[in-house]
């Protein structure tokens, strides 16, 4: 007997309309009026998980649950493209302004508060390891909205096609190679992930405890944010900043026009006042 086809209808202008709402208000991100394709396309599989013919019965699925597939449908409609060691200069500037006058015998706190699967903290954390050595305390904490990516961050298993920019003594000093059924992956070296630790965190709602820090990165995903929401989520994660503590956000990404107490000492990088 062949197999039933599915066939992807199309999104509506109103259970669009409800889902660009829906996202808005969960996780603080403005679609705008053209991502139906976006949406549709992510969304397609729950249509086929609950046998739906259209977005608008999802879309009223979605409104009156409050339980596991409001989560779902973020993980699915939230963006999570990294790798290591994007936007290299930021990790020079990391060394120029921060690591070579922090004092070491205090603990060095870091935020990678978009961090999605872990590139960016475990970019850092060799940055941490190779800088401080067994001369300073360091620690790293990667936050993202997304549960999915949270996991694989915590897992530390990455496919060798991500690893090009990661520096050969880096690629030497911290990351084993996979043999057998993990052949062509890399594990990071266990010494950095007892370092680093991971939480879903939605910066759009009012944050946890989670003590204050030497540096923020938050790093392309303001881009996703109407202003309002920007601002909102800068102010947030600067009073998380010890004074004269840096913020790092991403070469596409701007503050202007915003009356923040940071002042801008380089690209993209600001100083808490």
């Amino acid at each position: 007997m062949a197999a039933i086809q599915f066939k992807q209808p199309e999104i509506s202008l109103q259970a669009y309309q409800a889902i660009r709402e829906f996202i808005y208000t969960e996780a603080g991100i403005d679609l705008g009026g053209s991502k139906q394709m976006l949406v549709s396309s992510r969304l397609t599989k729950r249509l086929r998980h609950y046998e739906l013919d259209s977005y608008d019965q999802y879309a009223d699925l979605l409104l009156n649950n409050k339980g596991i597939e409001r989560k779902m449908a973020v993980d699915l409609l939230t963006t999570n493209e990294t790798y290591f060691f994007r936007e290299s200069e930021h990790f020079v500037a990391l060394k120029k302004w921060v690591l070579e006058n922090h004092p070491h015998d205090r603990m060095f706190r870091l935020w990678s508060a978009a961090s999605s699967s872990g590139e960016e903290a475990y970019s850092i954390a060799m940055v941490l390891d190779d800088f401080f050595g067994s001369r300073g305390k360091w620690e790293i904490f990667g936050s993202d909205i997304n549960s999915v990516v949270i996991e694989k961050a915590k897992l530390a298993l990455y496919q060798c096609l991500r690893i090009d920019a990661i520096p050969q003594q880096f690629l030497r000093k911290y990351c084993l190679k996979g043999e057998g059924e993990y052949e062509g992956f890399l594990l990071i070296d266990k010494k950095l992930q007892s370092k680093t630790n991971f939480s879903e965190i939605n910066l759009t709602k009012p944050l946890p405890e989670v003590g204050l820090f030497d540096v923020i990165f938050l790093r392309n995903v303001l881009i996703y944010f109407d202003a309002k929401t920007k601002e909102k989520i800068i102010r947030s994660l600067i009073s998380k900043l010890r004074p004269k503590g840096l913020l790092f956000i991403g070469h596409s990404e701007s503050l202007k026009s915003m009356d923040l107490p940071i002042d801008l000492i380089g690209p993209t990088t600001y100083q808490k006042r």
